[in-house]
């Protein structure tokens, strides 16, 4: 059989020759033919925060970034890495420069990084080591959410179900996340694993990696039991206090979707309507400890609203993002991030050029901050996914080259925030080519 195979014996012996050079060069020379993680890569600096901006290498930094929530989940199978790189290759010649991604997955479903409170999946972790070692290699830093208010890849549901599970849960509330002492000895316990976490193919500390922007605590915290907001207070209080006990050179946000709540007076005049006062969640206060590096709200106009016009959308989103950047620049005295902006498609009379305006509208309002040197510090759009990800996309997501329209949006305020304050030195060599075409 393996003659006939092969076409003869002899022609058998000089195959296994080269495959004996080739196993001898790879075992010799094998760290030569891979990707040397420690060794290439764009070099990059923390961005530290100066009053109402941020700052890097002592240059102004707004953020025109995205979110890939699925970055980890994807790279736990080998197969699918390239997907990663292709889509932070792409961002990083768009010249975006942060890219927002879960840094949790919780439960017994596939891809979980932490299985059960304290016990992590080792081959997902080494997945989240493989996102921040190609994101440095492209330049492009991450902001990494540690949980989800929602149920989606876990959440705080799990949290309460593992202390309801396990017999120490004081409620089965979600809400309870925020008060049981047992869930929080469990989200301390994630939070320091992830935080001291050393990467196991760049060899660096996650607390001591400038390739992370931040730490986001919570996405979208909501805490509905509680109206007056004392309980999420406290939470944030603490856990943010905590987080700094173990990372100093990394900056935090809360994660907020920037509602003011019950006692502030644009409760009336600002939030979209009566309904977001009485979340649990109030802006000014959530955002306002000195443990809180800068601010975070998101921007879901058709989410909000069911009967305003697509026109009364848009100038909305104007007033929203702007009383949310006055805050920063007046009350909070920190920089705004807008960490979360999308539009559905599922909306009746859908036109991507909708989708197109409302982009221009986010980018035009943080371009107006950025020529004031003002506290709107940058935009995640909701989402950025490459060709042959549909299970992973919602009614937000976008290709974004394949819409040239929405290309040249997104393109454009790479370079018109470029020419505000200049390049960082991980954009340059990408912008000099895309801002001398436009």
């Amino acid at each position: 059989m393996v003659k006939s195979a092969m076409g003869g014996g002899s022609f058998l012996y000089p195959i296994l020759g080269f495959a004996s050079i080739l196993v001898f060069l790879y075992m010799s020379f094998g760290d030569l033919l891979t990707v040397n993680y420690k060794n290439e890569g764009t070099i990059l600096s923390f961005v530290e925060r100066n009053g109402t901006n941020f700052v890097v290498d002592g240059k102004l930094f707004y953020v025109n970034g995205w979110n890939s929530y699925w970055f980890m989940d994807h790279a736990a199978a080998d197969h699918n890495r390239p997907r990663i790189r292709e889509m932070l290759q792409a961002a990083a010649k768009m010249g975006l420069t942060v890219c927002r991604t879960w840094a949790f997955n919780d439960g017994s479903h596939y891809n979980a990084l932490q299985t059960a409170p304290g016990q992590f999946d080792e081959r997902v972790f080494k997945a989240l080591d493989y996102v921040i070692a190609e994101a440095r290699q492209v330049g492009i830093r991450l902001l990494f959410s540690l949980v989800n208010n929602l149920q989606a890849y876990g959440g705080k549901t799990q949290y309460v179900k593992w202390a309801w599970d396990e017999g120490v849960g004081l409620s089965a509330s979600n809400d309870s996340f925020f008060f049981d002492p047992s869930i929080r000895l469990y989200f301390k316990n994630y939070v320091k694993t992830v935080l001291t976490r050393k990467n196991t193919i760049t060899g660096v500390v996650y607390r001591d990696d400038p390739t992370i922007f931040g730490w986001e605590l919570i996405n979208e915290p909501r805490c509905i039991t509680d109206t007056s907001g004392d309980t999420l207070q406290d939470w944030i209080e603490e856990m943010s206090s905590f987080v700094k006990s173990i990372d100093r050179k990394h900056m935090l946000t809360i994660g907020l979707e920037g509602f003011y709540g019950p006692n502030s007076p644009k409760k009336d005049t600002v939030n979209p309507e009566f309904w977001a006062a009485d979340l649990g969640a109030d802006f000014i206060r959530n955002s306002a400890p000195a443990t809180v590096d800068f601010a975070s709200v998101h921007i879901y106009p058709d989410h909000w609203f069911k009967k305003k016009t697509f026109e009364g959308k848009l100038m909305f989103v104007a007033k929203w993002m702007r009383s949310h950047i006055e805050d920063g620049d007046q009350v909070l005295k920190k920089p705004v991030m807008f960490t979360e902006f999308g539009l559905s498609d599922l909306n009746k009379g859908f036109d991507p050029l909708q989708r197109d305006r409302f982009y221009k509208t986010v980018f035009d309002v943080i371009y107006e901050s950025a020529k004031k040197k003002g506290a709107g510090g940058g935009s995640f759009a909701w989402q950025y996914f490459v060709e042959g990800m549909d299970e992973y996309n919602d009614d937000f997501g976008i290709v974004p080259w394949k819409r040239a329209s929405t290309y040249e949006i997104i393109t454009q305020h790479t370079c018109r925030l470029a020419k505000v304050h200049g390049t960082i030195a991980s954009q340059h060599d990408n912008l000099k080519h895309l801002c001398n075409q436009q």
